[in-house]
């Protein structure tokens, strides 16, 4: 029996269970390999919770465990002129997957999203991560492009100290 639930962040068990679960997926090779750090285990709920009216956490639980979790984070489409809902982490424990759990908990989401008026949902994926890809693209994600002409969107950053 899955359960899908939207997190409290003032719950002490569901902040426990992202926590759980986000470090997991941290040590997991898509999800960079190594550990939160010392400093987001101790800061992430509270700095979270500073921006609860922009941040969305969703927990999947099979009897009772804690076994996918996604945090969300509003954005805002200027062309559309609407809020979005940027998935910016979504995993699977390694000990829940292959049960379709990644699909339930998408659809949750998108659910979600629609019933609360975001134009749309946006995430990134790593190039060598198949699984997420693949169940991206059946759940009617694509890559953007404006003009085909110009190519597609490519994801960048610069990390500031």
């Amino acid at each position: 029996m899955l359960t899908l639930i939207k997190a409290d962040l003032h719950n002490p068990r569901h902040t426990q269970d992202l926590l759980q679960q986000l470090n997991a997926y941290a040590l997991d090779p898509m999800g960079g390999g190594a550990a939160l750090s010392p400093y987001s285990q101790a800061n992430l709920i509270a700095e979270l919770q500073k921006r609860q009216a922009m941040v969305h956490a969703f927990l999947a639980y099979e009897a009772e465990q804690a076994a996918a979790f996604s945090i969300c984070i509003e954005g805002f489409s200027t062309f559309a002129c609407q809020p979005l809902l940027n998935i910016h982490d979504f995993a699977v424990h390694p000990d829940f997957r292959g049960r379709g759990i990644s699909q339930q908990l998408m659809r949750y989401i998108c659910d979600y999203a629609q019933q609360l008026g975001y134009c749309k949902l946006t995430l990134e994926v790593l190039e060598g991560n198949h699984p997420a890809r693949q169940l991206y693209l059946r759940q009617g994600f694509a890559t953007y492009e404006l003009d085909p002409a110009m190519g597609g969107a490519i994801m960048m950053q610069k990390k500031l100290s």
